[in-house]
């Protein structure tokens, strides 16, 4: 697998590289955000790990830039940990966000973990009353509704709660089939990407649609 690392630190760079390249990934690199652009349609990656405060255009604008052309993995690397930064990272299509310091080994579990969440889900749709979930386009489609694009993280949010119209889906059972882990990070992920999901229901759909709290705690999908 290859992976473009993108970061202006060149020791971070060069300890990732040497990181990753003994786990046996092909790596390649860039200093800037440009230089991030011209690599990423120069080799075709496969996985993205992106620093946030790069030399303009910084890693979110890359991001939005190569989530625009591709469905790949990317995961943001940052010093800063706050829920806007967090919003930020997900609202230009990052599927993870990784504090600065950090091990070698953690980033490698992180982002073996990431890899096999990317890989294409088993079921081409879900369904649940007039809704449909198409997997391969990250669309949510309706009968007599407008269809509607998902983020690969808010994918896999419908995705469980489809598959259980009603009931409660718990918070740990969702940040696992999200993320592949289950700690207060997550669990405040969970509550932005709710959150946005349900911005945007409301804003395609007057039928009653909605994602709601339960007890457990939890989410469920009630259809209108």
């Amino acid at each position: 697998m290859k992976i473009l690392v993108a970061d202006d630190d060149a020791e971070l760079r060069a300890l990732l590289t040497f990181t990753l390249e003994r786990a046996g990934f092909d790596v390649f690199s860039a200093v800037d955000g440009r230089s991030a652009v011209e690599e990423f349609e120069r080799r075709a990656p496969d996985f993205v790990l992106l620093d946030v405060n790069m030399p303009a255009p910084n890693g979110l604008a890359v991001c939005r830039e190569l989530r625009s052309r591709s469905r790949l993995p990317i995961m943001m690397l940052t010093v800063r940990d706050q829920e806007d930064d967090l919003v930020a990272a997900f609202d230009a299509g990052a599927d993870d966000y990784v504090r600065k310091p950090f091990s070698p080994r953690t980033l490698l579990a992180r982002i073996q973990a990431l890899t096999r969440r990317a890989d294409p889900l088993s079921a081409e749709f879900v369904e649940a009353g007039t809704l449909r979930l198409d997997i391969k386009q990250q669309a949510l489609l309706e009968a007599s509704g407008p269809t509607l694009m998902l983020t690969r993280l808010e994918l896999k949010v419908m995705q469980l709660l489809m598959a259980s119209p009603g009931r409660n889906v718990t918070t740990d059972r969702l940040t696992l089939h999200v993320w592949g882990r289950n700690t207060l990070r997550e669990r405040r992920m969970l509550k932005q990407l709710i959150y946005r999901l349900r911005q945007k229901l409301d804003s395609h759909w007057s039928t009653g649609l909605a994602v709601q709290a339960a007890p457990g705690p939890g989410y469920k999908l009630v259809l209108g």
